[in-house]
């Protein structure tokens, strides 16, 4: 039977949500805040994070349990990041998903805090035993994950973001800063799970490679599909980098041969890690759908 991604993505993203919020509901006290938490966390959003760990998890035989926790502590980053990008002082969106965003159905202080709480929830989760039962296991990914987010990561790429609006921006810096923002916390949750179990640098660094590869063609795809689509599938305000003047790959590559761009950038990696491919080759039909996602 042909693996079918957006298939399993669905199935796991329910799975997941059904974990997520009893965790979320289990650790969270009974506060006004936790309220804005949930609403900031439960965002309908596609798992697409937690699906790579689930997908990685299964080729090194890593525990469901341990696959879920590392998910949960994943999508708490991945959450407070669209929480705080939202802001008006950030992208300033009224909108995440066809839901108001955070700050506008409540208010931007609460949208900051639940967004502060998220992110520390995501270490809290990662020091638990449940993840792993070796504190050495737990420190690694603590450590890798706080690099991931941190200036040399998520929030370093986001600053670059802001930083780059309005200018002339080379196409090496934006696809440097695509590799931050995005592609970071997407190299984590395919390389974690090799971690954990412990295989050797050479498949922990195809795992960590395949995640940044997957997260410059999913940030690239995300920058086209905000010039072409509209409200209706993408949940969000569209049209938006060009109004801000986001320096986006767009500039340097006509829209008419994006997806050429990223068809050449997969080849050219799947090409170069055939030994992979061939032993795990669902991973190619993986790589590949995000060329075809609609939003």
């Amino acid at each position: 039977m042909k693996y079918n991604t957006s298939t399993k993505i669905k199935k796991n993203s329910e799975k997941f949500n059904n974990f997520f919020h009893k965790l979320l509901l289990k650790k969270l006290p009974k506060e006004s805040l936790s309220e804005v938490i949930i609403y900031g966390a439960m965002n309908g959003g596609k798992r697409i994070r937690p699906f790579l760990i689930d997908t990685f998890s299964e080729i090194v035989g890593l525990k469901k349990n341990n696959s879920l926790y590392l998910s949960a502590a994943v999508e708490c980053i991945h959450s407070y990041s669209l929480i705080h990008d939202d802001l008006p002082s950030m992208d300033d969106d009224d909108y995440r998903r066809g839901k108001l965003s955070v700050h506008k159905k409540y208010n931007e202080a609460e949208a900051i805090l639940a967004g502060d709480s998220l992110h520390d929830l995501a270490f809290e989760i990662l020091s638990d035993n449940l993840i792993h039962d070796s504190y050495k296991i737990r420190l690694e990914l603590i450590n890798l994950l706080s690099v991931s987010t941190g200036i040399k990561g998520l929030a370093g790429g986001q600053s670059l973001d802001l930083k780059f609006e309005n200018k002339k921006i080379s196409k090496k810096n934006i696809i440097k800063m695509y590799k931050m923002k995005t592609g970071k916390l997407f190299e984590y949750s395919c390389l974690s799970p090799f971690l954990i179990a412990k295989r050797s640098n050479r498949e922990i660094k195809f795992a960590k490679n395949f995640g940044s590869n997957f997260g410059l063609v999913f940030q690239i795809i995300d920058d086209y599909l905000d010039l072409i689509s509209d409200y209706n599938l993408l949940g969000k305000t569209p049209g938006k980098d060009k109004i801000q003047g986001k320096s986006t790959i767009i500039n340097h590559i006509n829209k008419r041969n994006i997806i050429d761009f990223c068809e050449k950038l997969i080849e050219d990696f799947i090409s170069n890690n055939k030994l992979y491919f061939n032993k795990w080759n669902h991973l190619e039909e993986i790589i590949r759908y995000i060329i075809k996602r609609k939003y």
